[in-house]
């Protein structure tokens, strides 16, 4: 499998959300909170992530209509066939399926890992069959991963459940994961992280707060120690609108730094 160098690409998109706007005004304060000085630009496992190491190719002009899927899809090829590996800041949720209609041409046969505390599985919702509640439906029945592994849900409903089972998804929900249960992959790995993943006393800013969830440390370690070889990933559903004094834009950079800490150690970098 050829090595990849990380590369930053913002995708400014929210009109897939079904509750609260704000993802789209998302990349600028993640790269805020990645370059602030409050820090340094050191992972947990030494690696620096200066401009030649973590390159970052700005963000997409996206429109909020259903032209943004291609732009996505064609935007994350480009960076693939340049030698990286894609590491998206959304935007809303329903980015991740036309991230994965690339990064899958490339990589199969692809596993991915879901940090989220819903299974966004619906077949439609509200009418819309690529609402931010429904990008997993998509990939699955388009057969863009082999697997699925859902981590940190707990907002499974009956008509989910059975979309599960259609799909043949694997889910540790926080039950499971609280008797101890953790996910096994290898291969390939796409790595998506829902921010709401986490409980809202550490990332209240997202548009679907659900208490409950993982703790930052529980997903810096998801990130760090779960097998397989990440060859891109995305951090979605950041809203600046509901967050507090920055708390979960210092969140979402912090894990942005730790995945592209890994992929530069898989990459011998």
């Amino acid at each position: 499998m050829p090595q990849l160098l990380p590369s930053l690409i913002g995708l400014p998109y929210d009109a897939s959300s079904s509750y609260i706007r704000g993802p789209a005004q998302a990349p600028p304060h993640i790269r805020a909170a990645l370059h602030s000085s409050h820090w340094n630009t050191s992972t947990e496992g030494g690696y620096e992530l200066s401009p030649e190491k973590l390159r970052d190719r700005g963000d997409l002009r996206l429109p909020a209509s259903a032209e943004a899927r291609l732009q996505i899809e064609n935007g994350i090829a480009a960076l693939i066939a340049d030698g990286s590996g894609p590491l998206a800041l959304g935007g809303d949720h329903s980015v991740s399926y036309p991230i994965l209609r690339a990064v899958s041409r490339s990589h199969p046969p692809l596993t991915i890992l879901h940090l989220d505390a819903h299974p966004d599985l619906y077949d439609e919702f509200e009418g819309d069959r690529f609402s931010h509640a429904c990008p997993f439906a998509r990939i699955m029945e388009e057969k863009l991963a082999e697997r699925l592994v859902q981590v940190g849900i707990r907002t499974m409903n009956d008509l989910q459940q059975r979309q599960v089972e259609r799909y043949r998804v694997q889910v540790i929900d926080m039950r499971s994961w609280v008797s101890g249960n953790r996910p096994q992959v290898d291969g390939p790995v796409y790595l998506s992280v829902d921010l709401d993943v986490l409980d809202p006393a550490f990332a209240p800013g997202v548009s679907h707060r659900e208490p409950g969830g993982l703790s930052v440390r529980e997903v810096l370690t998801l990130v760090q120690e779960t097998g397989g070889t990440l060859v891109g990933a995305d951090v979605v559903e950041y809203n600046p609108r509901q967050d507090l004094g920055g708390i979960t834009a210092t969140v979402a950079a912090k894990i942005v730094k730790e995945i592209a800490g890994r992929m530069l150690a898989e990459g011998g970098r």
